[in-house]
């Protein structure tokens, strides 16, 4: 896949928004706007294959949900492996 780099202009308060919401995600702007294309664009984002642990958040975005009787425990090596099914 390629790449182009590209200039945008956006409002002071909505790149404040991302840029805390990248920081949240632990994530890149660079990602998060690429994310948020592809589901513009073409109604989809790749989903984390957890059946039954993943809803989408308020803005549509998929998150982990926290089990009380986790088979499974969230761990930091399991929440890498996560991240890097989803390239990120």
């Amino acid at each position: 896949m390629t790449h182009m780099k590209t200039t945008l202009e956006l409002p002071d308060e909505l790149f404040t928004e991302a840029k805390a919401m990248a920081a949240r995600r632990r994530t890149t702007l660079k990602a998060l706007f690429t994310r948020a294309l592809e589901k513009e664009l073409r109604g989809q984002v790749s989903q984390i294959n957890v059946p039954g642990r993943v809803i989408k958040d308020a803005s549509g975005w998929p998150v982990l949900q926290r089990e009380t009787t986790a088979k499974t425990p969230v761990t930091e090596a399991f929440v890498r492996g996560l991240r890097d099914e989803e390239g990120i």
